[in-house]
């Protein structure tokens, strides 16, 4: 064996997969799929009968979970898709600032400062109006594949 030190560059990164493979044809309705890279909750799932030559298809109707965008998929129900790990995390909110960040109280009592404000018109209106009568706002954070958002709001009673 040698005695010379081996450095290995660190990229923060736990090894934590952002999906995880899961069979096309066990994916059903409400599930979730990675399509053209991208995080979806699956609205339709249609399967074709097997053809002259083999495999049955599955066809997939799935919104994006952070842009809302329709996407579409077909793949043999034996081969196997990427299924993203989402997690919703709820956080009290502490603060809107002028250029469009939150700030949020995580439960260990650390500040979370990196999120914007969301992009749907009916929640951002929520929150502001919430915030600004001085309400308890407890928002919850979807994250997935390395991205978060905001997706919904409580209100937790006044201050």
């Amino acid at each position: 064996m040698s005695d010379e030190e081996h450095h290995f560059e660190s990229k923060a990164d736990a090894g934590a997969s952002k999906t995880y493979p899961q069979q096309a044809g066990t994916i059903r309705k409400n599930g979730y799929i990675v399509i053209k890279g991208r995080p979806c909750k699956v609205v339709e799932v249609s399967t074709s009968k097997t053809g002259k030559h083999g495999h049955a298809k599955c066809h997939f109707v799935a919104i994006d979970i952070f842009n809302q965008k329709k996407l579409e998929d077909i793949v043999p129900s034996s081969h196997n898709c990427d299924v993203p790990h989402v997690n919703r995390t709820d956080y009290q909110l502490i603060d809107i600032s002028e250029d469009g960040f939150v700030s949020l109280l995580t439960e260990n009592g650390n500040t979370k400062d990196d999120l914007r404000l969301p992009t749907d018109d009916n929640l951002l209106a929520q929150i502001k109006d919430g915030f600004a009568e001085g309400k308890d706002l407890v928002v919850t954070v979807m994250s997935a594949m390395g991205e978060e958002q905001i997706c919904a709001l409580k209100d937790i009673g006044p201050k």
